[in-house]
């Protein structure tokens, strides 16, 4: 049974949805539709790169990813068929896939110029059904060297600090930042440290390994399943709480054991 899962910014109302679904079904009725996410900040490919980065390695080689984010095309942005550790991804090249890949792709190829206002049916899911019907991506248009790269702005490091950001906030109004376990352990070698958020107006200095482990309406830090420091609110939403949003700053600072 073949996979296609849809990543778009178009909400839950309207048709759009219904009618990429209709035609998939109408021509392949046994393939089976994943809605990853229809609730994205319109036209943000920095967060449809996150979700689709955290979640595709999950689905088996072979599925098809439609990528519905400011997709229109243009001669420096043309709707491409990209293949990445086995899976394919259709979409427009505006650079996602910069934010998306970590590695060079297997294969990259440019799809043929239709004149649309809904590319997302009639080029992209006519592009997938394409490929359920075992046909080979290169037939529908030129292969190209390269994409279209938009990069992740890293947090920077200092003497005993680390400067992020926010860079999702979920369905339960935690804060994901762009600050690894990984970069933490590094830069802070066991060390205490205090977490600020909103400037220094609210701080944390410690990390939970659960939720549960904060009494309830109580901050709290944990390195999340992506391994990244997210800020919460035991069953509370910190991002509303503190107006946290995207690209908010977060700050930590690391302290020698003869600081104060």
């Amino acid at each position: 049974m073949s996979i296609i899962t849809l990543t778009t910014d178009w909400g839950n109302d309207g048709y759009y949805i219904s009618a990429v679904k209709g035609l998939i079904y109408g021509k392949n009725p046994e393939t089976r539709i994943i809605d990853i996410s229809h609730s994205l900040p319109l036209f943000s490919v920095v967060q449809a790169a996150f979700i689709l980065r955290n979640t595709f390695r999950n689905f088996p080689e072979g599925t098809i990813h439609i990528i519905g984010i400011n997709s229109e095309n243009t001669k420096t942005h043309p709707h491409i068929i990209l293949k990445y550790e086995g899976h394919f991804f259709i979409g427009s090249d505006n650079g996602i896939f910069g934010l998306l890949l970590e590695s060079s792709p297997e294969l990259i190829v440019a799809l043929e110029e239709k004149e649309t206002t809904f590319p997302e049916l009639d080029v992209f899911t006519q592009a997938a059904i394409f490929l359920i019907n075992g046909r080979k991506p290169e037939e529908l248009g030129e292969i190209k060297d390269d994409y279209y790269r938009l990069y992740d702005i890293l947090p920077t490091i200092g003497n005993n600090l680390i400067n992020g950001k926010v860079i999702h906030i979920d369905s339960f109004g935690n804060a994901i930042t762009n600050i690894s376990k990984e970069l933490f352990e590094e830069v802070g070698t066991g060390k205490k440290f205090d977490i600020f958020m909103q400037s220094n107006a609210y701080k944390l200095n410690k990390i939970s390994k659960k939720y549960v482990e904060t009494p309830e309406g109580e901050f709290l830090a944990v390195f999340n399943s992506c391994n990244l420091l997210e800020l919460a609110i035991n069953k509370g939403k910190i991002a509303e709480l503190i107006k946290l949003s995207t690209n908010s700053v977060i700050r930590i600072k690391f302290y020698d054991s003869t600081s104060n």
